[in-house]
C-alpha cells in the first residue's frame, strides 16, 4: 500500500483521538480552575509520548493478541480496520451519538483480521470485551464511593489539590492504556522495529491538535449532559476512571477511558440522587457503545475481504 495513504490514515486517526478523548479527558475538570485546558493539553501530550517508553504492553494486545498483523498483509488489514473504526465513530457522532473510538478499534480490528484471513483468537477478543464491559461499571461504582468521601471531607482548597491529583492519575492512565490504539497503529503501519520515541512525538503531537479542536464539543457532552455535574462529581470521576483503566493497564487490556469516566459520572451523580443523571443522555451514549463494537467489525470484515478480493484480481 502507497506510504502516502498509510501516513495519511494514521495521522487522521491521532487526530481523530485527540478529538474523541482527549476533550473527554479534559471536561469532567472545566468547573475547576486548578487545571487550565492549555496545561491539561500540555500535560496529555507530553505524557503520551512519554509513558509508552516505560510500558506498552496495550499497543502490544492491539497488535499481536487479538490478530496477528505481524503477518502478511497485516498492514493493508490494520489500515482498513482504523478506516473502519473512523467511519463508524464518524457516523454515529453525526447521528447524536458520542462513542468510545477504542470499541470502534476492537472491533475493526477483529473484524480486518477475519476479513483478510490473519489468525485472530477468539479468547483474546473476549477477554478484551470482558475488561472493556468491565471498566464503566467499576468506575460507577468508585465515582460512587469516591463522591460520599470528597463531599463530607474535603474543603474547596482540597478539592482543587485532589482535582490535580486525579487528573494527573487519569491521564497517566490514558497514556498506559487507552491511547496507546495509536501507538499500536503506527507500529503496524511502519514496520516498527526501532525505538519508540520518534512515533510516540508525533502520536503526541497530533492526539494534542485533535484535542485542542474537540475540547469545546466533549466539555458539553460529559460536563453537562451526562448529569447536572458539580466540581466533587467531577474529581470522583477523574480518580475514579484513572484507577480503573491504569488497573487495565497492567494487566494489558485496552479499555476506554471515555467510558470509564462516563460511568464514574454516572457514579458519582447516582450517589447524589439518581435525579442529577440525566438518563436520556445516558440511554443514548450506551446505545452508541452496543453499536460500535459490532459495526466496526462488520464494516472491517467486509471492507478487508474486499479489498483483499481485488488484490487478488489485480495479481491474476
Amino acid at each position: 500500500m502507497d506510504v502516502a495513504v498509510l501516513i495519511v490514515v494514521a495521522g487522521l486517526f491521532a487526530v481523530v483521538s485527540g478529538v474523541n478523548d482527549g476533550g473527554a479527558l479534559l471536561a469532567t475538570g472545566l468547573k475547576l480552575p486548578s487545571v487550565r485546558p492549555a496545561t491539561g493539553v500540555l500535560v496529555l501530550v507530553v505524557l503520551t509520548a512519554v509513558v509508552p517508553l516505560v510500558t506498552h504492553q496495550v499497543a502490544v494486545t492491539f497488535t499481536t493478541r487479538l490478530a496477528s498483523f505481524h503477518a502478511p498483509g497485516g498492514r493493508i488489514a490494520m489500515t482498513v480496520a482504523v478506516i473502519s473504526a473512523l467511519a463508524v465513530v464518524t457516523a454515529l457522532s453525526m447521528k447524536g451519538l458520542p462513542t468510545s473510538l477504542t470499541l470502534a478499534v476492537v472491533g475493526g480490528l477483529t473484524g480486518a483480521g477475519l476479513g483478510w484471513g490473519l489468525p485472530v483468537s477468539p479468547g483474546s477478543v473476549l477477554l478484551v470485551l470482558a475488561f472493556g464491559v468491565a471498566a464503566p461499571f467499576v468506575g460507577g461504582l468508585l465515582g460512587w464511593v469516591l463522591v460520599r468521601v470528597l463531599l463530607i471531607t474535603i474543603t474547596a482548597r482540597g478539592l482543587r489539590r485532589w482535582h490535580q491529583v486525579g487528573f494527573l492519575l487519569q491521564s497517566l492512565a490514558y497514556a498506559a492504556n487507552d491511547g496507546q490504539k495509536m501507538l499500536a497503529v503506527f507500529m503496524i503501519m511502519f514496520g516498527f522495529s526501532g525505538a519508540l520515541l520518534p512515533y510516540t512525538s508525533l502520536v503526541a503531537v497530533l492526539f494534542g491538535l485533535g484535542t485542542m479542536y474537540g475540547l469545546p464539543k466533549a466539555g458539553r457532552t460529559l460536563g453537562r449532559e451526562l448529569i447536572a455535574s458539580r466540581p466533587p462529581h467531577g474529581v470522583a470521576a477523574e480518580l475514579a476512571a484513572g484507577t480503573a483503566v491504569i488497573a487495565c493497564a497492567a494487566v494489558g487490556m485496552p479499555v476506554s477511558m471515555t467510558q470509564a469516566i462516563a460511568g464514574g459520572l454516572i457514579g458519582a451523580g447516582v450517589a447524589r440522587g439518581g435525579g442529577r443523571v440525566r438518563w436520556y443522555a445516558t440511554g443514548k451514549i450506551v446505545a452508541a457503545w452496543l453499536l460500535t463494537l459490532p459495526a466496526g467489525a462488520l464494516l472491517g470484515a467486509g471492507l478487508a475481504a474486499l479489498v483483499k478480493a481485488i488484490a487478488r484480481v489485480e495479481l491474476a
